[in-house]
């Protein structure tokens, strides 16, 4: 049996070395698949273990005799042990699936004739649109982005119906306003971006006067010196800001609570403050410049112009009838009307004129 299985192997190896019968029609070149783009070379095989080496490098010095493998079939043949059908039956299975990796091997590859050369069909994952799942496009219909900017119109035009429609009924809802009373002192104040996140819209602003609280004068100046730099001293009015947390009203809370404190601090009566001055180094007082009252037009000074520019008149029209008065329109017409000199004239009295002695003039030095 181990003949027979041995020459099973040399059968085998015969067939690995054959080469693969020529194609009878000459077919398109072979693609082969290469390695895609990489930073890194095409890794080698790795190195085996010195015994795995030492069995390669025999196998691989191992060659195929003819000779030997026919005396090897024909001890199998002989040999009373070993089974002829199932060696002849397994050596035509073996056969078949070589010829069959063979005949594989050697066919063309197949070119699929509906690839475009732009590869049109292929998916692109960088291409962000929604026409994965619709139908081909017969240039029947506008592109995607047509339709994107189609529904942007349709959403503008929603909005405006809205307003021309649905909006003017809010007035049914519309309340008288109310000013605040005496016991809503404190004014808070929001952001609202429309919707849209953004950091500063957990933002609140309390805004009071230390003359609404319910406090004496001694408490609302300790007030004012609590608050320190969040105290406007030309306005009067005391403005505190919370951010810290992430809904609007914890940060009301806060502030509400934080109010609270400084209004029991200031009604303690333990320690007044009086010693300290009310700090303003924090403020920056603005002259804005005022129109001099000595300047306001009254009725006293509306008369004295009147009556001055009156007697200025009387004159005027004196002098016009005695004829002193001078008309600056005539002096101007008559500046313009009279004859100019020539410039010949100039220059010949020039010239006609003697030099003076000595030194000559820096005018009629040559250059």
């Amino acid at each position: 049996m181990a003949s027979g299985v041995r020459s099973m192997r040399l059968c085998l190896r015969a067939l690995r070395h054959t080469t693969a019968p020529a194609p009878r029609k000459a077919g398109a070149p072979i693609y082969v698949a290469r390695r895609a783009f990489s930073s890194t070379p095409t890794p080698w095989r790795r190195a085996a273990k010195k015994g795995k080496a030492d069995e390669l490098e025999v196998e691989e010095e191992d060659d195929i005799d003819p000779v030997e493998l026919e005396r090897s079939m024909r001890a199998a043949l002989r040999d009373p042990e070993v089974d002829l059908e199932r060696s002849t039956r397994l050596q035509e299975q073996v056969l078949g699936s070589a010829n069959a990796t063979i005949s594989e091997a050697a066919l063309t590859p197949k070119i699929n004739p509906n690839k475009s050369f732009w590869h049109e069909e292929e998916d692109d994952p960088d291409l962000i649109t929604d026409e994965r799942d619709e139908d081909a496009f017969d240039e029947d219909d506008i592109m995607s982005m047509a339709h994107g900017k189609l529904e942007e119109f349709r959403e503008y035009r929603e909005y405006a119906r809205i307003a021309a429609w649905e909006m003017p009924l809010l007035s049914k809802l519309a309340r008288p306003f109310e000013p605040p009373t005496a016991e809503e002192p404190l004014r808070f104040r929001y952001t609202s971006y429309m919707g849209e996140f953004h950091p500063a819209e957990n933002k609140v602003v309390v805004e009071f006067s230390p003359k609404d609280m319910p406090l004496t004068e001694a408490q609302q100046t300790k007030l004012r010196k609590l608050l320190g730099p969040r105290y406007n001293p030309e306005t009067d009015v005391a403005k505190i800001s919370c951010e810290q947390f992430e809904h609007q009203a914890q940060n009301k809370r806060y502030l509400g609570d934080l109010v609270g404190k400084l209004v029991e601090q200031a009604k303690d009566p333990s320690d007044m403050f009086e010693d300290i001055p009310l700090d303003t180094r924090h403020h920056t007082f603005k002259v804005k410049p005022k129109f001099p009252r000595e300047w306001r037009m009254t009725e006293e000074r509306r008369k004295f112009l009147d009556d001055t520019r009156q007697k200025s008149l009387l004159l005027d029209q004196t002098k016009e009838e005695s004829g002193s008065l001078i008309s600056g329109k005539e002096k101007i017409e008559q500046f313009f009307s009279a004859p100019r000199p020539q410039a010949k004239e100039r220059v010949g009295l020039r010239l006609n004129q003697p030099l003076p002695r000595g030194r000559p003039l820096p005018s009629l030095r040559r250059v």
